[in-house]
């Protein structure tokens, strides 16, 4: 059987404006191209995933599914820098904060997690509990001008009989972005000479924000680490868990280092030393990162 010569590379793409129409089958031929595998259903997954990722927006007319690509500064001349609302840094307010934060957090989820449905939901309800225990460590960032949450930091003082945890796989870790019940991690409370460990167990600042807001917020969590220094005065390590890719590069811009990996999701914990954290010039540390989609 005579065979097709693979088409040559694309040398230049075009940013498409608006709805445009794209069938899976379509999707596939630009995924898959001339190879044989990839089937019209596992594209359609691949836009879930791009849509996830923020990447796309995908909706459904009633005869084909319809894609908008969302603009990237990295490929376009597409600049956010006229965005003059100004922001702060608050403490967490558990009654008005607690909803829009969940829906913020859960676009962290989608791309891995099936389930998405409930995630919101769930994300409120623990979020609320970590906060009828120990306040200090939850922050967001706030509008000036309408008081709405558009950054989110958790700081979790973490008891010493978890902290084997931070060894174990890192999907164990989960739990935002899990069905499971019982959080894998006890919380320490205040005064509990026994707590070394700080747990990272969020981080997101909204994409319009975050070029204005990140070394502001950065500094917050600086701030708020010396408080919580008073409650804790052992208080030495840093964990994190890396699940977006996009938060790998500020990860290594802030010193924190690669522990383990997870065998079966691309998931990782990250380790930086408090002290070390503490004395960051956030301003030089971030001055490279690329800019903030």
């Amino acid at each position: 059987m005579r065979q097709s010569l693979p088409q040559p590379p694309l040398t230049q793409l075009t940013f498409p404006k608006g709805w445009i129409e794209c069938s899976c089958r379509e999707a596939a031929n630009v995924f898959y191209g001339d190879h044989e595998q990839g089937s019209d259903r596992s594209a359609g997954m691949m836009l879930d995933k791009l849509v996830a990722l923020g990447l796309i927006c995908k909706q459904f007319d009633g005869n084909c599914n319809q894609i908008e690509i969302q603009p990237l500064p990295d490929l376009l001349d597409y600049k956010i820098s006229n965005f003059k609302v100004l922001v702060t840094p608050d403490a967490f307010d558990p009654r008005c904060d607690a909803i829009p934060i969940a829906n913020l957090l859960a676009s962290n989820y989608e791309w891995f997690n099936q389930n998405t449905e409930v995630v919101p939901y769930r994300i409120a309800n623990i979020l609320r509990g970590w906060a009828s225990q120990y306040t200090t460590g939850l922050r967001v960032l706030r509008r000036c001008d309408n008081q709405n949450p558009i950054g989110f930091y958790a700081l979790y003082p973490t008891q010493q009989e978890s902290e084997v945890k931070f060894f174990a796989p890192p999907s164990q870790g989960l739990h935002l972005s899990q069905v499971a019940e019982v959080d894998p991690f006890e919380m320490a409370l205040p005064k509990d000479e026994r707590c070394r460990s700080v747990f990272v167990r969020s981080w997101i600042i909204d994409r319009p924000y975050q070029k204005q807001g990140q070394v502001l917020f950065l500094k917050d969590v600086q701030q708020t680490l010396e408080k919580m220094r008073e409650d804790f005065p052992n208080l030495w390590d840093m964990y994190s868990l890396i699940i977006h890719p996009r938060y790998a590069e500020l990860a290594l811009a802030l010193g924190f280092q690669k522990t383990s990996s997870d065998p079966k999701l691309s998931l990782y914990w990250v380790y930086q030393a408090v002290d070390r954290f503490l004395a960051i010039d956030m301003q030089k540390a971030t001055m490279l990162l690329t800019e903030p989609e």
